[in-house]
């Protein structure tokens, strides 16, 4: 392994073996909830015909990916941390880091494509392209295409995977200042980050502006007919369309809060700045994995009908008030209520 090591790391000497241990618990802690969180989701899902709508066939992809990071990659790296440094040898540094990269790459596009389906629902009505089985499907195979295309081509030449600082995970090469490193490591950036965030904030940015637009010409419509509102439950006061644009956002920061940090780090190696140490890039890597951990949380904690699926199939999983069959209907009805006023 050691032709494969920077020599810039030779500098640092062994990291504390405290760090070892903590970093062991804590992905020991986050594996076992993410492994819980997007299990439950999966066999949610599944398993309740009502929540098996082509949109949600993009959350079931998503739960499929963080699981996998999960299940597939964390014990791996669990393992070095134990050991202290990498133990499986080089060929499986480039599975390693191929199946965490695409995994990755799997979950934010599969979140680019739910942002931009509910743009298209949303913003623009009866203008946009319905979401059918076959659509999402397609799109399915699109973020899985885009994930092998950016996490493949290492293994062919265009860039490559080395261990990483303290050696106990392996990733792309960003100490390499060459054209070649340097020239995957650029468009990696673009279309595995800068791109789908763009979209998503874009997304988000005009879903929010349609939603609050509609807001207001429901209230100026219940004031000119002397009514509080024009919902029929106080429980939907407000559209279901804005409270799934509030959690997707939420979830998209807690998303972008674990990667970025990932990311930044290979810009600081990108860019030749000598500021990086072992303990830094073994805690990127750390929670750029604890993002399969946020989004089970949060979809779990909004969604009425998954929690009242949760409930009936998994009760020692939910917490919280859960609403009952009735009110699930009725914020179900809301929702497509709602839907046809914004196309309307």
């Amino acid at each position: 392994m050691v032709h494969l090591v920077s020599s810039y790391w030779s500098q640092f000497p062994a990291m504390d073996p405290i760090w070892n241990k903590i970093l062991t618990a804590y992905l020991i802690i986050i594996a076992l909830l993410a492994w819980l969180g997007n299990g439950s989701v999966i066999y949610i899902f599944a398993t309740t015909k009502s929540l098996r709508t082509p949109t949600n066939l993009l959350v079931i992809n998503l739960a499929v990916s963080d699981f996998c990071i999960m299940i597939l990659i964390t014990p791996l790296m669990t393992a070095n941390l134990y050991f202290e440094t990498w133990v499986w040898g080089p060929m499986m540094c480039d599975i390693y880091a191929t199946l965490a990269s695409a995994f990755g790459c799997c979950s934010i596009w599969s979140m680019c494509m739910i942002a931009l389906d509910r743009y298209n629902v949303i913003v623009r009505g009866i203008a946009g392209q319905p979401m059918t089985v076959r659509l999402a499907i397609y799109k399915i195979i699109f973020v899985w295409l885009m994930s092998a295309l950016w996490t493949i081509t290492p293994l062919l030449g265009w860039g490559r995977y080395v261990p990483e600082g303290n050696l106990t995970s392996c990733g792309i090469d960003y100490m390499d200042h060459g054209l070649n490193a340097v020239s995957y490591l650029i468009a990696y950036t673009i279309f595995v980050y800068v791109l789908p965030l763009f979209l998503i904030c874009y997304s988000y940015w005009y879903i929010i502006a349609a939603v609050s637009a509609h807001e207001k010409t429901m209230r100026e419509q219940a004031k000119k007919m002397n009514v509080k509102s024009l919902r029929s439950s106080e429980d939907a006061e407000k559209s279901a369309e804005e409270k799934l644009a509030k959690v997707a956002l939420v979830t998209i920061s807690l998303w972008f809060m674990a990667w970025t940090p990932y990311t930044i780090i290979n810009c600081i190696g990108l860019f030749g700045y000598e500021g990086l140490t072992p303990l830094n890039t073994v805690w990127g890597a750390c929670f750029a994995k604890s993002a399969a951990v946020y989004n089970p949380i949060v979809y779990a904690t909004s969604h009425p009908k998954y929690r009242l699926a949760l409930k009936e199939k998994c009760p020692c999983c939910i917490f919280g008030k859960v609403v009952d069959d009735q009110k699930a209907i009725i914020s179900d009805n809301v929702s497509q209520a709602t839907e046809e006023e914004t196309r309307a």
